[in-house]
């Protein structure tokens, strides 16, 4: 789980395994009290997302050459409609990748990200609208 939500959020399959390190090495140094299995998960979640979102701040990251072009060589069986979805901003990309690949609720999204479920409801309707116009008519307005 935490490599495909690092790979869905990197697009790299050599940093998303680099991430997937980090996390765990986290868990082990800094792991919740807390010992329901549901709130590691959630914890584990937020963790990568935050930990991708760190990694791509770095400012030698935008230096590196994409490996956007090399899509090609993945199997296509996993790719699906992840090249549209990653045409989606982050934010609208990770709410549609928890709750149709991760098969999360609104409710659970809303936990994972600290945000209010209907802003999670809302943006994940927007979401859809926007891969709906990738899909349909190639690109979608910013407006």
């Amino acid at each position: 789980m935490i490599y495909r939500i690092a790979v869905h959020n990197l697009k790299n399959t050599a940093d998303a395994e680099d991430i997937m390190q980090e996390v765990c090495i986290e868990l082990l140094t800094k792991c919740p009290h807390e010992k329901d299995s549901s709130y590691i998960k959630f914890w584990l979640i937020r963790v990568t997302i935050n930990k991708c979102n760190s990694f791509r701040r770095l400012v030698w990251q935008s230096r590196r050459e994409s490996l956007d072009d090399y899509l090609h060589l993945e199997a296509p069986q996993h790719r699906g409609v992840m090249e549209e979805i990653w045409q989606l901003p982050k934010t609208d990309r990770n709410i549609i990748y928890l709750y149709y690949y991760e098969s999360y609720t609104i409710a659970e999204i809303a936990r994972i990200l600290n945000k209010k479920p209907n802003t999670v409801s809302s943006t994940l309707r927007r979401a859809r609208i926007k891969l709906k116009n990738i899909l349909v008519e190639g690109g979608y307005n910013n407006e």
